[in-house]
């Protein structure tokens, strides 16, 4: 480890530990203004949840082009570049903040939110191996900030955006320049960050490859459900909450905001239960909680009652924050150490495609059926997927 001398190693832990929850902040700052970005640039359900789903793109292509970035490159312009990708993406969203036409508009919010899980993709995986070079020996409180970093920091987003949009000042460019702001301050605070690694070969790129060896298969197709189950969770209350909250005749931003954030205050208390329970234990039980929680909130929807979507978010939350946590540590302790970076990315290749594919096709639904029958059925097959996980992981010790 190559430590020059900035600032001590404490500090530099909370000042990435800032960065990482500024950089998750902004992936969620469009969720309150859906509704708004709606009526301006006149798009329907199926197109909302399309621009939502480009995060994921995003943050695909991150693990597979620059997934071994931070080995090869080093850890600080890693995450100095995940920020400039941030900073970038919410310069996009003001761009589109006074669009009227129509594909003009929609390119934009497009290329921000690419850009926006660009930038996720990068920053997640670097921050964390940074706070972990950072902590000195303390691995359990590395992984625990991280956890919860990641979590906060998408749960903050939609805070700030719906407080600001509430305030209808600016609510489609106020949100971005706070975010610009806190990217600007945090970047500052990294440049005075010691790098931990050092860098010997020749810096270049290297594309992360993604593949599960035989031995690991039966495991990891039964977390990976677990996984695909608990981030489809995540990224319906992300994308469709606005219309799910305007179909029970609520429409408040902040409200929207106030809705997403349980669930993911939620997910980030299951991730830290998780440490205090074995990994069997808390993937069993975080996938019987996701289960539950699913179909609540399908009742909720059905029942039009808020108080229930609430509860059923949350319980959701805690059992996706459960699961996740002993669903990585099952598949990435069952995998060869020299295929473990392999393994681990192809398991959050599968978390993002369970968080944009299953929300596009809330969109389709939700055009020709209406909102509340289609989350019906969305939660409904969420729960009996997640059952599906839970029986082979009951069978299998």
């Amino acid at each position: 480890m190559t430590r020059t001398p900035r600032v001590h190693l404490t500090t530099a832990f909370w000042f990435v530990t800032a960065a990482f929850v500024a950089t998750m902040l902004g992936t969620t700052l469009p969720t309150p203004l859906y509704p708004t970005y709606e009526r301006q640039l006149d798009f329907g359900a199926l197109t909302a949840t399309i621009v939502f789903a480009t995060y994921a793109v995003g943050v695909l292509a991150a693990l597979l082009a620059f997934g071994r970035a931070s080995d090869t490159l080093g850890r600080r312009p890693t995450l100095l570049a995940g920020l400039g990708a941030a900073l970038l993406s919410s310069a996009v969203f003001l761009l589109a903040a006074p669009v009227h036409g129509h594909a003009l508009g929609l390119t934009l919010l497009l290329v921000g939110r690419f850009l926006s899980g660009l930038s996720a993709g990068v920053f997640t995986g670097t921050a964390t191996a940074t706070l972990a070079d950072l902590a000195e020996g303390s691995g359990t409180r590395a992984s625990l900030v991280a956890a919860l970093a990641n979590v906060g920091g998408l749960g903050l987003g939609p805070l700030v955006a719906g407080a600001l949009a509430k305030g209808e000042v600016a609510p489609l460019s106020s949100p971005y320049w706070v975010h610009l702001a806190l990217v600007v301050v945090v970047a500052g605070l990294l440049v005075l960050t010691p790098e931990t690694v050092r860098v010997d070969g020749p810096r270049r790129l290297t594309m992360q490859r993604l593949g599960v060896p035989a031995e690991v298969r039966t495991t990891f197709v039964q977390a990976g459900i677990a996984g695909f189950a608990g981030f489809a969770v995540l990224g319906f209350f992300t994308a469709v909450t606005p219309a799910s909250l305007g179909a029970l005749g609520h429409h408040d931003p902040l409200l929207t905001a106030l809705v997403v954030l349980a669930v993911f205050a939620a997910s980030a208390v299951g991730q830290v239960l998780s440490l205090a329970v074995a990994q069997r234990p808390a993937l069993l039980t975080g996938t019987t909680v996701l289960a539950l929680g699913a179909a609540g909130v399908g009742v909720a929807i059905g029942e039009h009652s808020l108080p229930l979507l609430v509860v059923g978010g949350a319980v959701s939350g805690l059992g996706q924050g459960l699961s996740f946590r002993a669903a990585l540590g099952a598949v990435t302790g069952a995998s060869p150490a020299d295929q473990r970076a392999a393994v681990s990315s192809s398991f959050f290749a599968v978390c993002y495609v369970g968080i944009s594919l299953p929300v596009v096709g809330v969109g389709a639904a939700s055009d020709a059926v209406g909102i509340v029958r289609t989350a019906e059925v969305f939660a409904g097959a969420i729960a009996v997927l997640t059952l599906l996980a839970l029986a082979g992981l009951a069978r299998r010790r």
